[in-house]
């Protein structure tokens, strides 16, 4: 099973981690935000949906993935577009797009307002 971890990392946590990765140390699938402000504003409820959908799926065409969570081909398409822009989704040179994981790991820890 291929399992991506959504988090909240730093720029310089990124970099550790891949400095690591590239002295042999397993890092995992990662996808990274600056600030949970992020993830929510990119991982919106509807998007969410989508990935929900898409999971462990293989490739589909948009139409498809709007047909699967039950909206509208344009909005899913422009949904799409800002997962891709983003680096969650991946695009094949025949148009159809894939969530190439089995499973979503979200890791952050809520503190108190400074």
């Amino acid at each position: 099973m291929k399992t991506v971890t959504l988090s909240i990392a730093s720029r310089e946590d990124v970099s550790r981690r891949a400095l690591a990765a590239f002295e042999g140390e397993a890092q995992g699938d990662h996808i990274s935000f600056t600030s949970i402000e992020l993830l929510w504003q990119t991982l919106t409820q509807k998007r969410w949906e989508l990935l929900k959908a898409m999971t462990g799926q293989g490739a589909l065409s948009i139409r498809e993935a709007a047909r699967r969570v039950g909206r509208d081909v344009k909005a899913v398409h422009r949904d799409v577009h800002i997962l891709l822009d983003a680096g969650i989704l991946e695009r094949f040179d025949d148009g159809r797009i894939v969530f190439a994981y089995d499973a979503v790991h979200v890791d952050f820890t809520l503190t108190k307002a400074a």
